[in-house]
C-alpha cells in the first residue's frame, strides 16, 4: 500500500454491520478492504485467548439469560471500578463456548441486533486461521492487531500472565515480528515488557482522560506533548491516540501531534471512525436517533487529511468509498 493511503484498521471488526469480535465480522471486514483487524484479548480459565469487548460477558454474550451459569456472577474490582457480571478468565474455553455473541450497543446499532444469537466468541487461533484462509482467497495480505485488555489486573488479581499467553501463542501459530501484526495496550508496564521480550511492533493506545492505571503518576494527556511522545518512542512503534488529539472535533483543526509522532518514527492510528449520531460530537449530529448516521464525511475528511497513518474504524466499506475521494 503507498504511504498515501492510510491503513483501514476494523475496530473489532466490521462492527458497524455485525456484532463485534465475532468471525462473521471480521470477516466482512475483510471483504469490504480492511488492511487490519483488531480484536480485543481476553483469557479464559483454562488459558484461551478469546475475543470480547471486555472480560465482563453480559454485554456482548446471552450469559445473563443462560440459567446454568447464575453460579458464576461476580463482582469484581477492575481498573479502579466495581464491575458486576459474569467473567472471561471464570469461564472454561468449553463453556465459554456454549455462549452466543450479541449486539453492544443495540440503540444505535439496531439492525446488528438481527444476528444476536447467531455466532460462538472466537479464539484467536480462529481468527488467525480466518485470516490465512482469507489471504489465499483473496492474495491480500491481511494484518493483526489485537488488544490485551487489563492485563496489569488479571496479573495481580487473577494471576495470568497475559504478555506470556500472547507471546506463546504467537510463536505457536507461526506469527513472527516481521509480519503484519501491531500489538496494542492502554497501560505501560505490559507494552515495556513486551518491548523487552520481543520484537513485536507495539502500539500505546492513549485515552481522552486519565492515565494509565499501571502507573498511576502518569496521563495520557503528558503523553501526547513532545516530551511525552520521546519517551514513548523508547519502547513502542506507534500511538493509538483518541481522535481528539489528532483534531479538534468541532472546528476540525489539526493539532501538531501527527507531525510530533512522525518526527520521532511513531506511526499515528486514531481512533475511532463511525457514522451514526450517537459517535458524533454535537455539531456534526443529525435530526434523527442515536442510530441515525450524522455528518460524519466531514470529520473523517478532516481526519484523513491529518496525515495520520491509519485509522481504526467501524464503518470499513464507507472509510474505503471516502479515503479514495480525499485528497492527503
Amino acid at each position: 500500500m503507498a504511504n498515501s493511503d492510510p491503513l483501514i484498521i476494523a475496530h473489532r471488526g466490521a462492527s458497524g454491520d455485525r456484532p463485534e469480535h465475532t468471525l462473521a465480522a471480521y470477516e466482512l471486514a475483510i471483504d469490504q478492504g480492511a488492511d487490519y483487524i483488531e480484536p480485543d484479548l481476553v483469557v479464559t480459565k483454562d488459558l484461551k485467548l478469546v475475543s470480547r469487548h471486555e472480560n465482563e460477558l453480559s454485554g456482548t454474550t446471552d450469559v445473563a439469560s443462560r440459567e446454568e451459569f447464575d453460579y458464576l456472577r461476580r463482582e469484581k474490582t477492575i481498573d479502579g471500578q466495581r464491575v458486576a457480571g459474569w467473567f472471561a478468565e471464570d469461564f472454561t474455553l468449553a463453556e465459554l463456548r456454549t455462549l452466543r455473541a450479541k449486539e453492544r450497543v443495540p440503540a444505535s446499532r439496531p439492525a446488528n441486533t438481527r444476528y444476536n444469537g447467531l455466532y460462538q466468541v472466537p479464539t484467536f487461533e480462529e481468527i488467525v486461521k480466518l485470516v490465512r484462509a482469507k489471504e489465499a482467497e483473496t492474495g491480500r495480505t491481511i494484518g493483526l492487531y489485537p488488544e490485551l485488555k487489563h492485563p496489569n489486573f488479571m496479573l495481580e488479581v487473577e494471576g495470568i500472565d497475559m504478555v506470556d499467553l500472547v507471546l506463546r501463542e504467537l510463536r505457536d501459530l507461526g506469527i513472527e515480528p516481521e509480519d503484519p501484526i501491531f500489538i496494542q495496550c492502554f497501560e505501560v508496564t505490559t507494552l515495556r515488557r513486551l518491548n523487552q521480550r520481543s520484537d513485536y511492533k507495539l502500539v500505546q493506545l492513549i485515552r481522552p482522560e486519565g492515565g494509565p492505571v499501571d502507573e498511576p503518576d502518569m496521563r495520557y494527556a503528558e503523553m501526547v506533548t513532545p516530551s511525552g511522545l520521546e519517551e514513548l518512542a523508547t519502547y513502542v512503534d506507534g500511538i493509538g491516540p483518541w481522535l481528539g488529539y489528532v483534531l479538534d472535533p468541532q472546528t476540525m483543526a489539526q493539532t501538531t501531534l501527527v507531525a510530533d509522532a512522525q518526527a520521532l518514527g511513531l506511526k499515528v492510528h486514531p481512533w475511532t471512525l463511525r457514522k451514526e449520531n450517537a459517535f458524533l460530537p454535537a455539531t456534526l449530529q443529525s435530526e434523527g436517533g442515536p442510530a441515525d448516521e450524522g455528518q460524519w464525511r466531514l470529520l473523517w475528511g478532516a481526519a484523513i487529511k491529518s496525515g495520520a497513518d491509519g485509522f481504526f474504524t467501524d464503518n470499513v466499506k464507507e472509510f474505503v468509498a471516502l479515503s479514495k475521494n480525499e485528497p492527503r
